[in-house]
């Protein structure tokens, strides 16, 4: 269960209608999560670090980002976090 993390260009981004989807900030933490429904997010300022059992994935502004649905990890924000994102 691979978390996805790619750069897209303004095109891409245009065409997937990121800057519609909702934002969601959050603040230095640490914190456990399970991803329900698969969730795409477009990461507009922050840094993270994603621990999974398949490893560590370091998530940084720029960055579109696909977790599977089914996915257990614990997010460490480095840096307070301002993406949209997109369930399902």
């Amino acid at each position: 269960m691979k978390v996805k993390i790619e750069k897209l260009s303004e095109n891409e981004i245009a065409e997937k209608g990121v800057k519609n989807w909702p934002i969601w900030t959050k603040e230095a933490s640490e914190f456990d999560w399970y991803y329900d429904s698969q969730e795409q997010c477009l990461f507009l300022e922050g840094k993270v670090i994603v621990k999974t059992n398949e490893g560590d994935y370091e998530i940084n502004k720029g960055d579109f980002v696909t977790f599977p649905q089914g996915l257990e990890c614990i997010w460490k924000v480095l840096e307070p976090v301002k993406k949209h994102y997109k369930f399902g």
